[in-house]
C-alpha cells in the first residue's frame, strides 16, 4: 500500500506503555457491564462508577519498526475517515470519526478490561477501535497473513463495525440477543461480522480508486480473511469444526464478502442479514 508521506489521522490515542486502569475484582457488576458493552450498549457511565486499580507497566521502549507501524495504521485510519465521510455524504448521512487506541498488553475501555490476546476490537460503548501493534507480527507469523494490506484489512474491518454502529445495525443485533438461543445468536453474529468484512471491502474499493493500492494488496487482504475464518481457526486449534459455534464466518464467507465489497464499493450490496451466506 502506498502510505508513506501521506496524511495521518489526528484521532489516534497512544496509550502504549501507559498500563491500564483495571476494574477491580470479578463481581456481577463487572460481568454485567462487560456483557452490555459487547452487545452494543453505551456503558461509559457504568464503567466510570466501578472501582479501578492502576496497573502501570513502567517504562516502555518503542522500536523504530513499531513507530513505523504506528504511522501506517494512522494513515489507514485517515483513509477510512475520508472515504466513509464521502460515502455517508452520498447517502445523505453524517459520518462521525472513531478514535483508534494504541495499547500494549491490556487496555480498559467501555467494554471492560481487555487483553491484547483477543486481538484488535471495536467497542461500541465508546466508539473506539483498540489495537496492540504486536498483532501485526502475530498476523504474519501465527496466521501466515503477510503484507501491510493484511493489517489494513483488519483495521478497516473494525472501522466497519463503527459504520454499523452509526447505521444502527449493531443495536438491532443487540436487541435480538435476549430472544435467541446461543446457536441462533451465533448465526446473527456471523452476519454482523461478514457485513464488517464487506464494509472493509468497500473501503478497499475506494482506496484503489485513489491510486493507493500496490500490486498484490487485495490478495494480502483475502489471505488474511481466509486465515481468520472460524473453520480454519477451529481446525488448527481443535482438529475439527463446530459450525454452530461460528461467530465470524468461514474463511470462504469472509473472503467472498470482502471481495464483494471491493468490487461494488457501495453500502447497498452489503445486506448479509437477508442474503444467503
Amino acid at each position: 500500500m502506498k502510505w508513506k508521506n501521506r496524511r495521518k489521522s489526528s484521532n489516534v490515542e497512544d496509550r502504549r506503555g501507559m498500563g491500564a486502569k483495571g476494574i477491580v475484582g470479578g463481581g456481577i457488576g463487572t460481568i454485567i457491564v462487560i456483557a452490555l458493552a459487547l452487545f452494543g450498549f453505551d456503558v461509559g457511565g457504568l464503567v466510570d462508577n466501578l472501582p479501578i486499580s492502576d496497573t502501570d507497566n513502567g517504562t516502555y521502549e518503542r522500536t523504530a519498526e513499531e513507530e513505523e507501524l504506528a504511522d501506517f495504521v494512522s494513515v489507514v485510519l485517515a483513509d477510512t475517515e475520508e472515504i466513509w465521510a464521502d460515502v455517508f455524504e452520498k447517502n445523505n448521512l453524517d459520518y462521525e470519526n472513531p478514535k483508534l487506541v494504541l495499547f500494549t498488553d491490556r487496555v480498559n475501555s467501555a467494554c471492560g478490561l481487555t487483553s491484547a490476546a483477543v486481538g484488535p476490537f471495536y467497542c461500541p460503548g465508546d466508539k473506539k477501535v483498540y489495537i496492540d501493534l504486536s498483532f501485526y507480527n502475530e498476523l504474519q507469523n501465527k496466521f501466515g497473513a503477510k503484507g501491510d494490506f493484511a493489517m489494513a484489512y483488519v483495521i478497516a474491518h473494525e472501522v466497519g463495525h463503527h459504520v454499523q454502529k452509526l447505521l444502527g445495525i449493531s443495536e438491532k443485533v443487540s436487541e435480538a440477543r435476549s430472544q435467541l438461543s446461543e446457536t441462533e445468536f451465533n448465526k446473527l453474529s456471523v452476519k454482523l461480522e461478514l457485513q464488517a468484512d464487506y464494509l472493509a471491502g468497500v473501503w478497499a474499493h475506494h482506496v484503489k480508486e485513489k491510486g493507493y493500492l500496490d500490486e498484490g494488496d487485495i490478495d494480502e487482504a483475502l489471505n488474511a480473511a481466509n486465515a481468520i475464518g472460524d473453520d480454519t481457526l477451529q481446525k488448527k486449534s481443535r482438529g475439527y469444526v463446530v459450525p454452530d459455534s461460528f461467530t465470524h464466518g468461514t474463511s470462504k464467507q469472509r473472503r467472498d464478502w470482502f471481495y464483494k465489497g471491493y468490487k461494488l464499493g457501495t453500502l447497498e450490496g452489503g445486506d448479509t442479514f437477508t442474503s444467503e451466506l
